[in-house]
């Protein structure tokens, strides 16, 4: 990927530095939680045969997968991701699912030249939560859209309705005191959790039919302890404690009570924890 192709240099360097290390070391934990939003993405997307579709962030492939078998063999996926770690762990899936209909992009989307007028499907599972300028990344991908193509992405809700995230957060919080003040709309997981400012968003790059729709899929944990696990460095969580650093003492005790609050939602050898994201929907209009 040439460097003077990415705008977004902050999430560039995050996601193959800190974040998308972490994201492939957990072998595939993240995927398995979320698999109930991969079925929600992929029958509000409507993605059928023959198909031609974009995927946004598509990190280790999991959602790329699905897609690729819906579109077959006359059809096609274009999977954009800008940090090497998450491509390669894609690499891995794509060739051990035998796919041939599969191309993964190193590119920043909110630049990348797309072919214009080829695709019929823009998705994506939380990967645009991430642009430095939404604005512009959305009007860069609607040129890229057929006439009418379809436009189909989740993102999250706000914290506060998301106790997968809310759980841990609130633990940390305790314990290490609120985050640093950040500009409005940061890049990151929350950064499109208002809808009206998503709409506002899309409306102003053009797009059409604008549905915005919240949904409740369940998230599927482990063990409250790989929970914590997971908690103490990803999520907003992880952002916390990555901020404060607290010495190893203090970090232990916060996974202890991490993995007791946890413990409440256990389910047999699952957790099943409430989760709230938006549906969002869109068409170009040329």
């Amino acid at each position: 990927m040439n460097e003077r192709s990415i705008v977004n240099t902050a999430q560039h360097q995050y996601w193959n530095t800190v974040a998308g290390p972490r994201w492939v070391g957990l072998g595939g934990f993240v995927e398995r939680r979320v698999a109930a939003v991969n079925d929600l993405l992929l029958t509000r997307s409507r993605v059928a045969a023959g198909e031609r579709v974009i995927e946004i962030g598509c990190g280790t492939g999991a959602t790329t997968v699905h897609l690729a078998e819906a579109v077959g063999p006359n059809g096609r996926v274009v999977a954009v991701d800008l940090s090497e770690p998450m491509l390669e762990g894609a690499r891995k899936r794509v060739a051990e699912s035998g796919l041939g209909n599969i191309t993964l992009l190193p590119a920043d989307a909110q630049v990348h030249p797309f072919a214009p007028s080829e695709f019929d499907l823009i998705t994506s599972r939380f990967g645009v939560m991430f642009f430095a300028d939404p604005f512009a990344a959305f009007s860069n991908l609607l040129p890229a859209a057929r006439p009418g193509g379809r436009l189909c992405f989740v993102c999250w809700a706000p914290l506060k309705d998301n106790k997968h995230w809310l759980i841990p957060y609130e633990v940390a919080l305790r314990h290490l005191g609120p985050p640093a003040p950040q500009p409005p709309r940061t890049p990151g997981p929350l950064a499109l959790s208002d809808p009206d400012y998503v709409r506002s968003i899309l409306d102003a790059a053009g797009f059409a039919d604008i549905a915005i729709g919240r949904e409740t899929p369940t998230i599927t944990g482990s063990t409250p302890e790989e929970e914590a696990e997971h908690a103490c460095i990803m999520g907003p969580s992880g952002r916390l404690i990555d901020e404060k650093k607290p010495e190893e003492a203090l970090l232990e005790r916060i996974r202890r009570e991490m993995v007791e609050a946890f413990a409440v939602f256990a389910r047999g050898k699952e957790l099943l924890l409430p989760s709230s994201v938006f549906v969002v929907t869109a068409r170009s209009p040329r």
